[in-house]
């Protein structure tokens, strides 16, 4: 049996096709040297970009080295084209069964949850990898997601023990707000990579996420 690789705790971090290649890959190159990062996940964002498998690939080859997995953001139909390591799925597909026929067994798997836990329920009876919720904060480039109660966050604790990740309008200097949940990292676009300095800002959110994981840990 393939074993399937584990995502580790931490940031999650998205990356935008959209954004100037030389740019994103000098960005993710800075990052990848001086931070730990739990993934990266390529947002469903194509429409201009004019090698999309180049692109997937050079990215990979730029995480491959420290062995971070790279996501598809729906694009399930690209993972056998590409070095991707899994998908992540923005809501449950009507087709899954297909998608898990056409994809390798070791492909991790992810899905976004908003105030529904079916959804959770869903994820963890299909065997996700993780789940992650949007938007926890406001946040522009999560703005097609409702705000997440945060006790739907801590109900899904207790239905499942995937790892579960948060997503929408997180900063180191609102993290503590989530102190009281139970999470094993956060996604971030716009605070990491349109960051004058990407990687000291991905050290700012390992350092906050360390920082909140450690203060649960010693409070149980």
């Amino acid at each position: 049996m393939i074993k399937k690789k584990k995502i580790k705790e931490g940031v999650y971090l998205v990356v935008n096709p959209q954004m100037q290649k030389t740019v994103l890959i000098n960005k993710l190159k800075q990052i990848m040297a001086k931070s730990e990062i739990a993934a990266v996940q390529i947002w469903d964002n194509f429409k201009n970009a004019e090698n999309k498998i180049s692109l997937i690939n050079e990215i990979c080859k730029v995480c491959e080295n420290y062995k971070v997995p790279v996501l598809l953001n729906n694009n399930w139909d690209l993972l056998n084209q590409t070095e991707a390591s899994g998908i992540h799925f923005d809501k449950i597909p009507n087709n899954f069964k297909e998608i898990k026929n056409n994809i390798p067994p070791k492909a991790l798997l992810g899905l976004t949850c908003n105030n529904n836990l079916e959804t959770v329920k869903w994820a963890d009876r299909n065997n996700m990898d993780y789940i992650s919720f949007c938007s926890i904060f406001p946040s522009s480039t999560a703005n097609s997601c409702d705000l997440v109660d945060f006790e739907i966050i801590k109900k899904a604790r207790e239905i499942t023990e995937m790892p579960i990740f948060l997503a929408g309008g997180i900063k180191p200097s609102n993290m503590h707000l989530l102190k009281e949940l139970d999470f094993e990292g956060v996604a971030v676009i716009s605070g990491i990579m349109s960051a004058e300095n990407p990687s000291i800002s991905a050290e700012n959110y390992n350092s906050e996420f360390k920082k909140i994981k450690n203060e649960n840990f010693n409070n149980r």
